[in-house]
């Protein structure tokens, strides 16, 4: 079974009109009001209160801060292709257990495995990538490509 954002297998969430339309609200602007959003999609602030709710406590959303990390003092980001053998989830889930870790995928192509790693300067990433990731058992190379600027980053793909 496939599984979801922070592990947990996915459960199967139909979305109404309604609530397609609050997401997109929110992808829009994430410090809108519920009242602000009440307005646009027709339905009372409790009324988008609870749905707000019921879409995060299934997972379907987050509402979360994107920050940018050269602001806070992380000067170093970089995506690591990584080659593995044996089970490609095993080895996913010890590189998502990293704290300078923020983003894991399965692939499928010329790596098993692509983590976005976050770190403070080039020496916290030689470290992380020396004796964090490629130590780990069943890592057999990995590829790193380092950020040098960051072009385009946006979360308001919309809904279906």
């Amino acid at each position: 079974m496939a599984e979801g954002r922070n592990g947990a297998a996915p459960r199967q969430v139909t979305l109404d009109a309604v609530s397609k339309s609050i997401i997109e609200q929110l992808q829009s602007d994430g410090r809108r009001s519920y009242a602000e959003i009440g307005k646009a999609v027709g339905l009372s602030e409790a009324a988008v209160r609870q749905r707000v709710q019921k879409l995060t406590e299934s997972g379907v959303m987050q509402i979360v801060a994107v920050t940018d990390p050269m602001q806070l003092g992380f000067y170093r980001q970089a995506m690591v292709g990584i080659r593995v053998s044996g089970d490609t989830r095993v080895i996913a889930d010890q590189i998502a257990a990293l704290s300078e870790v923020d983003y894991v995928v399965l692939t499928a192509g010329n790596f098993d495995i692509l983590a976005e790693v976050v770190c403070e300067n080039d020496d916290d990433l030689i470290t992380l990538l020396n004796s964090r990731i490629r130590t780990l058992e069943g890592v057999t190379s990995t590829e790193t490509f380092v950020y040098l600027k960051l072009h385009k980053q946006l979360y308001n793909w919309g809904t279906r």
